[in-house]
C-alpha cells in the first residue's frame, strides 16, 4: 500500500490557495481598517476575527452538507468551484473600496469574502481523505500541510515584490486572486473527484481496513468511540489555545518582556515555521510507522518542554531559536495527525462533517485564547505567556491519554486500521 503522492498534490492545491488567501487576509486587512479608513484597535481585532467566529458555524455546517452531495465531478468540487471563484472575484473589490474611500462597501466585500471561504473550506480539506485510504492519511495530511506552507510562502514572496505600502493593494491581490483561480483551473482540469473516491472505496475493501461500526438505525458511533472523540477535540482546544496564544502574542511578548526588537521577533517565528515544513513529510511517515497517537504525545511533550524553557530567557539568546525550531517540529507532529485521527473514527459519508467539527474546536480556542491571555497580560503582565501556554499544552497531553480510537495500525495488508 503506498500513497498516490500525485493525486494527493492536485487534491491539496485548494488549501494551498485558501492558505495564500489567508496569509493576504491576515497581513492586508487590518493595515487596510487601520491606516486607510482609521479604524482603531479594538474594532479592527473584532472585525479580524469575525472569521474565527463564522468558522464555528459554517464550516460543520458545509462539511455536512457536502457529505451529502452529489454530482457529475464529485462531492466537493462544486464547492470549491463556487468558493474560488466568489472568494477570488470578491476580493478584488477590498483594494477598489479603498481606492473609493468607501467603508460601506469595504465590509460588504469584507463579509462576501469570509462567507464564501466558509462555504468550502470544509469540503476542500475534506478532499484528500475522500480519496485516501484511512492508514495513509497522515501521509496525505502531512502533503496537505506543506502545500498550505507552499501557500504562504507564494503570498509572503508577492508581499515583498509588490509591497502594498509602497505601491498600492490592486497588485498583490490582482497576484493572489489569479494564484486561486490557477489552482482552481488545474483542479478542474485533473481531478477525478468521482473515480478517486471510488478506488479509495475498493482499496479499503481490498487491504481489509476496518471501519467504525456505527449504529445502523441512529447511525450513532458507540459509545467508547464517542468518548474517544470527545477527549480529542478536547485536546485539540487545548493545544490551539496554547500555541496560538505564543504566536499571536509573542511580537508583543518580546519587545516589551525581554527586549528584542522586531526584527529578531520576526526571526524566531519564521524558524519556528522552518521547522515545521522540514519535518511535515518525515512526520507523515514517522506516524504511519509508529501511530498518531505516540507521535502526537511525543509532539505535545516537546512543546511542553520548549515552552516552559522559554519562561526562563530574560533577555536575547542564541538558543530561543532552538526552542522555536523545536516548537514547529512539535506542532508538525501534532498539526499532521490530529485531523486523520478525527476522520479515523468517522464513516466514510461523514468525512466532510468530521472535518468541520475538528476546525469548530480549532477555531473556537483561536477565539477565546486571545481574549483570555490578554485578560492576563493587563493583570500580570506579559511573563504569564509562556507559563500559560505551557499549562493547555500540558493539559492536552492528559486529555489524549483517555483517546482509545484513532489510531492507525502499521500497514500489513490485513485490517491495517482500529
Amino acid at each position: 500500500m503506498k500513497l498516490n503522492i500525485r493525486k494527493t498534490v492536485l487534491a491539496g492545491i485548494a488549501f494551498m490557495t485558501i492558505s495564500a488567501f489567508w496569509q493576504l487576509y491576515d497581513f492586508a486587512v487590518p493595515l487596510m481598517l487601520n491606516q486607510e479608513f482609521g479604524v482603531p484597535d479594538t474594532l479592527s481585532g473584532v472585525v479580524m476575527s469575525l472569521d474565527n467566529i463564522l468558522a464555528l458555524f459554517m464550516l460543520p455546517f458545509f462539511g455536512a452538507i457536502s457529505d451529502k452531495t452529489m454530482t457529475k465531478i464529485g462531492k466537493r468540487m462544486p464547492f470549491v468551484f463556487v468558493g474560488t471563484v466568489a472568494v477570488s472575484l470578491g476580493m478584488l473589490l477590498l483594494p477598489y473600496a479603498v481606492s473609493t474611500h468607501s467603508l460601506v462597501l469595504f465590509i460588504l466585500a469584507l463579509g462576501i469574502v469570509l462567507i464564501f471561504m466558509a462555504v468550502y473550506r470544509s469540503p476542500a480539506v475534506a478532499l484528500m481523505p475522500d480519496i485516501t485510504i484511512k492508514p495513509m492519511r497522515s501521509k496525505g495530511n502531512a502533503i496537505i500541510n506543506l502545500l498550505g506552507a507552499i501557500g504562504g510562502v507564494v503570498t509572503l514572496v508577492g508581499l515583498t515584490l509588490l509591497d502594498p505600502v509602497a505601491i498600492g493593494y490592486f497588485p498583490i491581490f490582482v497576484m493572489i486572486s489569479g494564484f486561486m483561480l490557477l489552482g482552481l483551473f488545474v483542479m478542474l482540469a485533473t481531478v477525478k473527484e468521482n473515480q478517486w473516491a471510488q478506488q479509495m472505496t475498493e482499496d479499503t475493501r481490498s487491504y481489509h481496513v476496518v471501519e467504525i461500526e456505527e449504529d445502523p438505525q441512529t447511525h450513532a458511533l458507540p459509545m467508547d468511540v464517542k468518548r474517544s472523540l470527545r477527549f480529542l477535540l478536547f485536546s485539540i482546544a487545548l493545544w490551539f489555545m496554547g500555541y496560538n496564544a505564543v504566536i499571536s502574542a509573542f511580537s508583543r511578548y518580546a519587545t516589551i518582556q525581554i527586549g528584542l526588537t522586531g526584527a529578531q521577533a520576526s526571526a524566531i517565528l519564521l524558524v519556528a515555521n522552518v521547522g515545521a515544513i522540514v519535518s511535515f513529510l518525515p512526520i507523515g511517515v514517522f506516524a504511519s510507522k509508529f501511530g498518531r497517537k505516540l507521535t502526537i504525545q511525543m509532539g505535545v511533550i516537546l512543546l511542553t518542554l520548549v515552552f516552559l524553557t522559554a519562561t526562563f530567557y530574560q533577555q536575547f539568546h542564541p538558543l530561543l531559536y532552538i526552542n522555536f525550531l523545536l516548537a514547529g517540529l512539535a506542532w508538525a507532529a501534532i498539526n499532521v495527525n490530529s485531523l486523520p485521527m478525527v476522520l479515523e473514527m468517522a464513516d466514510a459519508g461523514d468525512v466532510g462533517k468530521y472535518t468541520g467539527l475538528y476546525y469548530t474546536f480549532s477555531m473556537a480556542a483561536q477565539i477565546v485564547t486571545p481574549i483570555l491571555s490578554g485578560v492576563l497580560f493587563d493583570s500580570v503582565g506579559y511573563k504569564i505567556l509562556f507559563p500559560y501556554a505551557t499549562f493547555f499544552v500540558f493539559a492536552s497531553f492528559v486529555t489524549m491519554l483517555k483517546v482509545k480510537h484513532g489510531d492507525s495500525l502499521p500497514v500489513d495488508g490485513r485490517g491495517v486500521s482500529k
